[in-house]
């Protein structure tokens, strides 16, 4: 069993984004090999106050359902709505690296067993490591693969989530190469039903 982090892409979403959000919350403990779902809301396109805005209906969803909700990119907000999981890009962790003292939880995003390395030291509690497979979300980019996985993995000794290209096919591949857990964006966004997607 491992561990979902369902990353959000509202722009990917077909249906009402907060009631696919929702949608995705009811995945707890309904799937017989993911441990836990958590919702990371990367919604880095919105001003600072749309982003709290939305936030703010999030972590009542996800509240009212059980579920950890982990906020990205804005460390601000996240304090502001007493949200103690961050998720961020590395060189915002760089260039405010104090920003770990305020949360329990900070996640940082990693391309290479360096960075991996780097975002430890900073004071990263678990990393994303991608892009694993080949993916839409980066068409051009040649994917990392699995042995990149197993580097990193065998690199850090926080959880390491697999991000790119990750379907419900392909995810035990990641999990076998040292992944605590997996990431899924753009099934979980566009898909009609994520039980069904799952």
């Amino acid at each position: 069993m491992y561990k979902m982090l369902a990353i959000t892409n509202r722009h990917l979403c077909n249906n009402d984004f907060l009631a696919q959000i929702q949608d995705i919350c009811t995945l707890n403990g309904k799937n017989t090999v993911i441990k836990s779902v958590s919702i990371v809301l990367r919604e880095k396109d919105l001003s600072e106050n749309d982003y709290k805005d939305l936030a703010s209906k999030v972590l009542k969803i996800c509240k009212k359902n059980d579920i950890e909700c982990i906020l990205h990119t804005y460390y601000k907000v996240a304090s502001e709505l007493n949200c103690k999981k961050i998720h961020l890009p590395l060189h915002v962790l760089k260039s405010k690296p104090d920003v770990c003292k305020e949360f329990n939880e900070v996640g940082v995003s990693i391309h290479s067993v360096n960075e991996a390395i780097e975002a430890i030291n900073l004071g990263a509690t678990y990393i994303i490591a991608g892009h694993i497979f080949a993916t839409d979300c980066k068409k051009d980019v040649p994917p990392r693969g699995l042995s990149f996985l197993s580097a990193v993995c065998s690199s850090v000794n926080i959880p390491v989530y697999a991000i790119g290209g990750i379907l419900p096919a392909n995810a035990q591949k990641a999990i076998n190469a040292g992944a605590d857990g997996i990431c899924i964006m753009s099934g979980l966004m566009n898909c009609k039903s994520p039980r069904v997607f799952i």
